[in-house]
């Protein structure tokens, strides 16, 4: 494992996906002490998976939305993913979702996968962009959300976003060492 050629740049990669869909968390609500606010709101069930992958050192960032989170568009990310910079090898840390140990996922060559402890989601620096995210898309929820307004939405975000806060958000201390 590992690069064939020592003049072959090592990049240190952290991956998640979380679903986005129209059933968006509710913010606060101020109700009167001691009762439970009450929001009525119907069921939506559409939805798509958005898999990112952030290098903490300097917040570069790859992105990809997919239809599900399962085998099969796990290693469409891994094909992307290794194909957008083919020239180094990247070090992808993971957590140990179905999808990311199935027998069938088959890494790119310039890929290496490490998965976190299992049942450690507050090692993976990716969990902090998130809730980053839904707080935006929290901030901005409407009741004319579509799915594609919240395309749009979460396009914004991640146009909008710089490496400098993806390094703040995903930069954890103990990466700082590995690095």
């Amino acid at each position: 494992l590992g690069p064939t050629d020592p003049a072959t740049p090592v990049r240190l990669w952290c991956q998640d996906e979380t679903r986005i869909g129209l059933h968006l968390p509710v913010g606060r609500r101020i109700s009167a002490r001691g009762t439970k606010p009450i929001r009525v709101t119907a069921p939506v069930y559409q939805y798509y998976w958005l898999y990112a992958a952030v290098q903490p050192a300097c917040g570069a960032a790859f992105w990809l939305e997919l239809p599900a989170l399962d085998t099969t568009c796990f290693q469409v990310f891994l094909e992307r993913f290794g194909a957008h910079d083919p020239q180094s090898f990247h070090i992808l840390v993971l957590d140990n979702a179905p999808a990311h140990i199935a027998r069938a996922v088959a890494p790119p060559a310039n890929v290496v996968l490490v998965n976190l402890p299992p049942y450690c989601p507050e090692l993976n620096p990716v969990e902090r962009l998130w809730q980053g995210l839904k707080r935006y898309l929290t901030d901005r929820a409407t009741t004319r959300f579509t799915l594609d307004t919240l395309r749009q939405t979460v396009d914004h975000f991640i146009q909008t976003i710089t490496t400098q806060q993806l390094a703040s958000l995903t930069n954890f201390p103990y990466l700082q060492k590995i690095m």
